[in-house]
């Protein structure tokens, strides 16, 4: 038996004796396993807010085998949704392993998938297990999926398509049991429409396909992720921050957060270094708008602009588009263009998009 054979074989055993042990307490396992999700879910900042819907989805998919396609703009939390998709299913006792398809080299990427034997290429001086092996009977993260170069997707197509692989340099078919979840914030089907990701790959990876909303769309949101990352920073540096002023918060709500949540999650670690005598307090993000003053009796005129604005910035300024500000108010581009010059209305000069 190969070195590769033995290690897959070590990780099943492991995980056996793991699922015995559970079976030999008191506690139903039934109760135990639900219990076990719901305190995960209780993890998920926004579960009550904007990530309902998706965590709905997540929930209705978890405890099938379904391949999962999440989408979403960089920092929108697309591996805590990976890992929701993980906990929730019958899978959760087994590996989560996780591989970002943009941070590895071409040239090594096929060999991190699916391992290679001794001598497989120069300076392979051992055997190595691949990530879809060491997934085996579990769950396999692939983020940043559109970066997989095309000569490479094929060989994906078929361990999604047959379960089963050769590594680097061998003969040896080697068959796994994996559940797939990948993730992406590139356009997939335009992708496939400009011939940059195989169609047939993306029809297999798109089975049930989840779209995690920017920041910027979850508003309401960003005062419970303040709060959240305010109290982690403050635990970890041993500082004890017990006051938000409510104009820093109303401006945070306000800011349009192209980074999403990264972006928020790096202000607040700085806003807690720089922070002392309980306060929070820290300069406010680069074009952070201050919190606008509410008029008592607005015009109907104050009402549109407000609506424009509102939509304006959900779309990052972007007018055109599916997603554009103009469809989001159910207005032709040039019609909304015209309204936004008649009242005045000119988005910041680096975010303009026609």
């Amino acid at each position: 038996m190969s070195s590769a054979a033995i290690q897959i074989e070590g990780y099943r055993e492991i995980a056996t004796m793991t699922t015995n042990t559970l079976e030999r307490s008191d506690e139903p396992i039934v109760r135990r396993v639900e219990r076990a999700q719901l305190s995960f879910l209780e993890t998920i900042v926004g579960r009550r807010g904007g990530l309902r819907s998706i965590l709905s989805q997540v929930e209705a998919v978890a405890p099938t085998n379904a391949t999962v396609l999440i989408a979403g703009e960089t920092g929108t939390g697309k591996e805590v949704i990976a890992r929701a998709v993980h906990e929730l299913s019958p899978r959760r006792s087994r590996n989560l392993v996780k591989l970002n398809c943009a941070a590895m080299p071409p040239g090594l990427l096929e060999s991190e998938l699916f391992g290679h034997e001794r001598g497989a290429f120069t300076g392979a001086f051992t055997s190595h297990v691949g990530r879809f092996a060491l997934a085996d009977r579990g769950t396999l993260f692939l983020d940043e999926i559109g970066d997989m170069p095309l000569e490479l997707q094929p060989k994906l197509l078929r361990v999604l398509q047959e379960r089963e692989f050769e590594p680097v340099g061998s003969t040896r078919t080697t068959r796994v049991d994996v559940r797939v979840v990948a993730a992406t914030n590139r356009d997939l089907s335009q992708m496939v429409r400009d011939r940059e990701f195989r169609e047939d790959l993306y029809y297999r990876l798109n089975i049930f396909p989840i779209s995690l909303p920017p920041l910027r769309e979850r508003k309401a949101d960003i005062r419970e992720f303040v709060k959240f990352f305010v109290e982690q920073f403050s635990n970890s540096m041993d500082k004890a921050i017990e006051v938000i002023p409510e104009e820093i918060m109303e401006s945070l709500v306000r800011h349009p957060w192209p980074g999403n949540i990264r972006e928020l999650q790096n202000y607040v670690e700085r806003g807690v270094i720089l922070s002392t005598d309980g306060v929070f307090d820290a300069p406010l993000p680069e074009k952070c708008e201050p919190a606008s003053v509410e008029i008592s009796n607005p015009t109907l005129e104050d009402k549109v602009r407000r609506e424009i604005l509102a939509a304006c910035q959900r779309a990052n300024w972007k007018l055109g588009g599916p997603r554009g500000a103009a469809a989001r108010l159910g207005l032709k581009r040039t019609t909304l263009f015209y309204k936004m010059k008649r009242l005045g209305i000119r988005p910041p000069t680096d975010h303009w998009e026609d």
